[in-house]
């Protein structure tokens, strides 16, 4: 066991003038002085915080002190008792609102939801936490987007996590403020890790802990993020290296009492064992995460406190008690658990538990479970727009069942056709890609003794390319010229759009000569008039495109193209009702080693609740995209609509 002698130290009366380098709260003429804890000092000892309990009581109530000290006491009291620290942030928002303190409102409401999210109460945390956003100044409300990016973890929505674990990292990087950037880092490292992309996990979890260690102060989540460190190099085979980042995060929750990350680690080290064949040393770990997650309280440590004992006694054998502890970590959340990931993880081993000693039935009963649970993570908002065409399908049906069960195979074999012509498109472009191939195979040798000829290859491909395209753009507008039923145009039209974006990249790489980048200025010029004439917008739509002469590989042209494509045909569709006039801009810029797109319109903006319009599938494939070029996108939505866009340039590139 990891266990350190716990320092002492002083809170003296703030009443008295005292000259103490330990004390928290002085009454220093006639001002009272606050060492706030990890900010100005890092001496969080054992009875910290009941000291602190005693000096709030003796704070005038009309002090801005007060609500600052009973902030302070709640929040890090979830460290050690959930329901004390949820008792000091309700007794700070009742004084708060009696005063009409909208600052001091807003950061008890943002500890409150921290507090009630790790109660699993997952819908009340971000309702509490939205409600803090309009309270507090945007230079500190990075903690607030860090427990909305722990809300939609917490679901399986990981997509989402990431986008407000990056509105921490904008306010860290736009306001000097290393703590939230590196707790932004913290919080990617985790959701690569959930993913199963642990490099990227381990090197953003590194740059974390460079930033916490810059500013000095062994914290809470510095603590957590030498946890989070440790298991991603037990996932990338790196045992000794994670049992001592392991060790130091045991060390530091000793010291201060950080119960929810002493579970953590302990349970970390108890698969760390696992994994080592030490099942007797990993018991006493998965038993140890356990009693401080009972001394928390904290209902989801103790689920997986659980479910590591249960994985330490299958790899070890002993499957009958395996399956008591892992049916014991189901019991104690229930089955519907908000947590969906661990969940899964739960049901998994425990169908090896049942596999184990016979009960075949259960453990399939089990291992479906699991994966149920993880389609549920994964494909989360795809599930919720297939649950809402369910519903109105099914109001429909009650009104004329028999007309919906003849439009709906109608549908599906309009459907079939639909993927049936796909289908030979796609075969006609790869039997063509196949015969370029063959031909540059052919002539790789002569290519390679002349370099005029090798261009001048290049350049024919190019041309196959561009008209093998414009032959695809033929065929699409010839089945488009036949489809009655109207989502299946509008899908066709859409694909017709993108294969013409994608045929313009290639016209340009051969009217220009050079056969390798695109000059991107000219094509978003282009590509905007096409779209468009379309859409039979130009007479009413300004575009314009602001930015420098800019050349791009081909490899990062095309996805962009893509992106822009899609943006611009948003805007068209949705963004100017009942044929408004209005302007679209474009710019593309490239700074600091990355590149900068930005898509922008004057109309009336994304309305907030409203329905997703279409098949959704345009913004899947911009969300592809960005993953495919590394990079990252953000929404304005203020006096229209802007699309940010950030790639690493060699990523990109």
């Amino acid at each position: 066991m990891l266990h350190l002698e716990m320092k002492k130290f002083f809170l003296l009366s703030f009443i008295l003038i005292s000259t103490s380098g330990f004390a928290q709260i002085e009454l220093r003429n006639g001002f009272f002085q606050y060492k706030e804890v990890f900010v100005d000092t890092d001496d969080f000892q054992s009875d910290y915080l009941e000291k602190l309990e005693k000096a709030v009581y003796e704070i005038p109530k009309d002090s801005p002190l007060r609500l600052q000290v009973l902030n302070d006491i709640g929040y890090y009291y979830h460290t050690r008792n959930l329901n004390v620290a949820l008792d000091y942030i309700e007794l700070g928002l009742e004084e708060a609102r009696k005063k009409k303190d909208f600052y001091w409102e807003g950061r008890l409401m943002v500890s409150q939801g921290a507090i009630l999210l790790r109660m699993e109460e997952l819908q009340l945390a971000e309702y509490v936490l939205r409600e803090a956003i309009l309270k507090i100044p945007e230079s500190e409300a990075w903690l607030l987007y860090t427990n909305l990016s722990y809300v939609y973890e917490r679901k399986g929505l990981l997509g989402e996590a990431f986008v407000y674990a990056s509105k921490t990292l904008e306010i860290g990087e736009k306001y000097g403020d290393n703590k939230a950037i590196a707790m932004a880092y913290s919080d990617m490292s985790n959701l690569f890790w959930k993913q199963g992309k642990f490099d990227a996990a381990l090197n953003y979890g590194l740059k974390s802990l460079e930033l916490f260690e810059k500013r000095g102060l062994k914290d809470l989540d510095y603590d957590f993020t030498l946890h989070l460190v440790g298991q991603f190099l037990v996932d990338l085979e790196r045992p000794k290296q994670a049992l001592q980042y392991f060790q130091h995060s045991a060390q530091l929750g000793e010291r201060y009492g950080f119960y929810n990350n002493l579970s953590d680690t302990f349970i970390a080290l108890a698969n760390l064992q696992t994994k080592m064949g030490d099942y007797a040393e990993a018991q006493l770990s998965g038993l140890e995460a356990l009693r401080y997650a009972e001394l928390l309280n904290n209902e989801f440590m103790i689920m997986r406190s659980y479910m590591a004992l249960g994985k330490v006694n299958n790899d070890s054998g002993d499957y009958l008690q395996a399956a008591n502890f892992l049916e014991t970590s189901i019991d104690a959340v229930g089955e519907n658990f908000g947590d969906k990931f661990y969940l899964s993880l739960v049901y998994e081993e425990l169908s090896k538990s049942y596999e184990g000693y016979g009960e075949f039935q259960m453990a399939l009963v089990a291992s479906r479970k699991s994966d149920e649970l993880r389609k549920e993570v994964f494909t989360g908002e795809a599930e919720k727009q297939i649950a809402l065409l369910q519903t109105e399908m099914d109001v429909t049906q009650k009104e004329n069942t028999i007309k919906l069960q003849e439009a709906k195979l109608d549908s599906q074999r309009i459907l079939q056709i639909f993927y049936r012509t796909l289908a030979g498109v796609l075969i006609i472009i790869l039997f063509l890609l196949y015969r370029v191939f063959l031909r540059k195979k052919k002539y790789s040798t002569l290519l390679e003794k002349k370099n005029e000829e090798k261009e001048f290859l290049l350049k024919e491909i190019h041309h196959r390319v561009k008209n093998n395209l414009e032959t695809i753009s033929s065929l699409l507008t010839l089945q488009i010229a036949k489809i009655e039923e109207p989502k299946l145009r509008q899908i066709m039209e859409e694909t017709y759009t993108r294969v013409q974006s994608m045929g313009m990249i290639h016209l340009s790489l051969y009217k220009e000569g050079n056969l390798k980048d695109v000059k991107m200025k000219e094509f978003f010029k282009g590509l905007g008039r096409f779209i468009l004439d379309t859409f039979d917008a130009s007479g009413r739509i300004k575009f314009s495109v602001e930015m420098n002469s800019l050349e791009l590989d081909v490899e990062a042209a095309i996805p962009i193209g893509l992106i822009v494509n899609e943006l611009i045909s948003n805007s068209l569709k949705y963004a100017f009702p009942n044929q408004q006039t209005g302007q679209i801009c474009v710019s593309l810029v490239e700074k600091g080693g990355s590149l900068f797109l930005k898509v922008s319109d004057d109309g009336i903006g994304i309305v907030e609740n409203y329905p997703v319009q279409g098949t959704g599938f345009g913004r899947e494939l911009i969300s592809l995209l960005t993953r495919q070029l590394d990079g990252k996108m953000t929404l304005v939505n203020e006096s229209g609509t802007e699309f940010n866009f950030e790639f690493v340039l060699n990523k990109a590139a």
